[in-house]
């Protein structure tokens, strides 16, 4: 299977558990997130355990020193994943999924930001000129413009008497409340920049895609472990995932991890492509919450996050010319 097959089927997955994410929060539910966060480690979890004798890496000179040490080696990448997904299911409590998914995945762009800024500061500018095209700019504006305009939007909604009633309550944090899925955006783009490396046949690290999945899902799994024990000494209570209530959190939880199957596989193929083209599950998010949740935003909204959109997808074809 290509990597453009693999992509599409992370699309897929990765869209669907923006839809049942955003259904298994409740806006008034501080520890949301953490509830959200203890189903995908188990799932996860559940996962790694499952496809541990897949592993030929793993198991052919399996000790718990050797263990560790492959764990280490993927940490930089798990690590931020989990920060970047935490931080985004507590956004979901302020926004909604329209908005915050394009944000999230406008990491490209704010990666490419970065890198300039640092050219610029090590006195390298001609590597700009090298590493960055046109195309690359026109599609950052489309971003930068949208976040900016959509900041904008946000703070002039949380401004109006009428949206700090009871009903619209999440947006009495305004344009703050686009932190959140910033924050997941600068945490997920690292987390993408280290997963090309690890993951690269050439200059990676040896870990093969089972064992990434298998890492991944077992620091996930200790993660949702770290989140229930919070829960537990916070409320003094233990929160039971399986209640009939919780649902949607774990049908988020498993396409959550059919999505981060077929993106490991994708990346691991082609990391330059797959990575933009990954990024643009947004949209899928953005009609299937239109279509089940009937979400309605204003058209000032709509258009702050079409910028979103056309900025990514602009990033994509520019990888995908810049391949040829």
């Amino acid at each position: 299977m290509t990597w453009f097959y693999l992509s599409l089927l992370c699309i897929v997955g990765w869209g669907f558990a923006d839809l049942f994410y955003k259904k298994g929060t409740d806006q008034n539910d501080k520890d949301s997130q953490y509830k959200i966060a203890i189903w995908v480690g188990l799932v996860m979890g559940i996962c790694a355990f499952a496809l541990f004798p897949l592993s030929e890496t793993l198991q052919s000179d399996f000790s718990i020193q050797n263990f560790l040490l492959s764990t280490l080696k993927y940490s930089p990448a798990s690590l931020c994943y989990i920060i970047s997904m935490v931080i985004g299911y507590a956004g979901l409590r302020y926004l909604e999924i329209s908005i915050v998914s394009p944000v999230q995945n406008a990491s490209g762009a704010f990666s490419m930001i970065c890198m300039v800024l640092y050219f610029c500061l090590v006195g390298q500018t001609q590597k700009i000129s090298d590493e960055v095209t046109t195309l690359n700019l026109i599609g950052t504006v489309f971003i930068v413009a949208g976040v900016i305009a959509l900041a904008i939007v946000e703070q002039r909604l949380s401004s109006k008497e009428e949206t700090l009633s009871k009903e619209n309550k999440k947006y009495k944090f305004g344009a703050l409340a686009l932190l959140f899925p910033i924050l997941y955006c600068l945490f997920d783009t690292i987390g993408t920049a280290a997963d090309g490396i690890i993951l690269d046949e050439d200059t990676g690290l040896g870990l093969g895609e089972i064992d990434v999945i298998i890492l991944y899902g077992l620091t996930f799994f200790v993660a949702g472990i770290i989140a229930w024990i919070y829960l537990l000494i916070k409320n003094k209570k233990a929160y039971n995932p399986f209640v009939k209530t919780e649902h949607n959190k774990w049908l988020a939880a498993g396409f959550e991890e059919i999505g981060q199957i077929f993106y490991v596989y994708a990346m691991a193929k082609n990391p330059v492509l797959a990575a933009p083209m990954v990024a643009s599950y947004c949209i899928l998010s953005v009609i299937l919450s239109r279509i089940f949740i009937k979400e309605k935003l204003k058209v000032s909204q709509y258009v702050c996050v079409l910028s979103v959109i056309v900025g990514i997808v602009i990033l994509g074809i520019c990888d995908g010319i810049a391949e040829m």
